[in-house]
């Protein structure tokens, strides 16, 4: 206990001397996990907003979890999952077709130990995928077996659903794998799509993006800048744009995309060794400005445009926090318009 607390120490004090930005409160902090914090995703509860669950992976090679949050920050226990064998990082869709014409929300995560992928309907928890798919299994290599990020997209001309997953090493080409999920009458399926991305050879790549309206795909070469590719196979494997490098001190890390009418709206890039945050447009991609947000060494973070209620009404970006937490901002007091 004493270690943990010099520890953490020392980390809030490098962090008061960081990037010298003035500091945006958070509106509240969760509750902290027994492990690991890493990386959240936001199911929006359309029915009733303020009923909305924020998910969030505790990283333990045993008894990891990905955890759901109400919207005060408290662990809703019956809809946690536990003894999960390192959880990476976690996304949400919404109405995903079953063999019975019925839809359900999703959420996906990697289960990193297990060299595999989970889905679960949301908000009842219950698995889709007979105890995981497994990725990447053309590798010999045991590290490049590894999954890490993991983002989901939604056609939205034809409703097809799939997933793009990063890992924990790969080659200079191909570092993602896009899976297509596909439900049929002996259940959900996850086929291998295609191989697509550059990778530096430098860190690694973990934080994945898909902003499903405008039909890309970004994800974080975390020592040289965000890459970008158009989501859909059809429209090919060539990289759109590489862009950022200069407004990051090292790791880049989580993105979240906040969606605005057409193509306006923000991407949010975790700038992780600075504890901050770099806005860039969303239709361009160009540079905004820099948030400090409060957070230390901040690896994933997830938006929402959508009015959650009294509490968050223009919308929420949540942040994983090295502490064992993670942030909630009401989305206006990051001043991105």
């Amino acid at each position: 206990m004493k270690n943990t607390f010099i520890l953490g120490a020392i980390a809030l004090v490098l962090f008061s001397c960081g990037n010298g930005l003035p500091e945006v409160a958070p509106t509240l902090k969760t509750e902290k996990l027994p492990h690991d914090s890493d990386d959240p995703a936001i199911w929006i509860n359309r029915e009733n907003p303020e009923q909305s669950i924020v998910f969030g992976t505790d990283k333990d090679e045993v008894n990891g979890g990905v955890y759901a949050f109400d919207l005060d920050g408290k662990i809703i226990k019956e809809k946690s999952l536990t003894g999960v064998s390192y959880p990476n990082n976690v996304d949400i869709e919404y109405g995903f077709k079953l063999t019975d014409s019925t839809e359900t929300d999703i959420m996906m995560f990697t289960e990193r130990e297990k060299n595999q992928i989970r889905l679960y309907s949301v908000p009842d928890m219950k698995p889709l995928d007979n105890g995981g798919y497994k990725v990447f299994t053309d590798e010999t290599n045991i590290e490049m077996k590894r999954p890490m990020g993991i983002s989901i997209y939604k056609n939205p001309k034809t409703g097809e659903v799939s997933a793009f997953v990063s890992r924990k090493a790969g080659p200079t080409q191909g570092y993602l794998y896009q899976y297509a999920l596909v439900s049929d009458s002996l259940g959900v399926h996850a086929n291998l799509l295609r191989k697509l991305g550059t990778f530096s050879g430098q860190k690694e790549i973990e934080a994945i993006a898909v902003d499903d309206a405008l039909g890309y795909v970004y994800y974080s070469d975390e020592g040289v800048g965000i890459r970008k590719y158009h989501a859909d196979p059809k429209q090919g494997d060539k990289e759109i744009a590489l862009f950022g490098s200069e407004y990051f001190k090292d790791d880049i890390e989580g993105i979240a995309i906040a969606t605005d009418n057409g193509d306006n709206g923000f991407l949010i890039v975790s700038n992780q060794q600075d504890h901050s945050f770099n806005i860039f447009k969303r239709s361009d991609n160009s540079f905004v400005k820099t948030i400090n947000l409060g957070t230390i060494e901040t690896d994933g973070c997830d938006v929402v445009t959508e009015s959650l209620g009294k509490k968050f009404p223009n919308g929420l970006f949540v942040s994983m926090n090295d502490q064992q937490d993670f942030f909630y901002h009401a989305l206006d007091s990051l001043k991105l318009k």
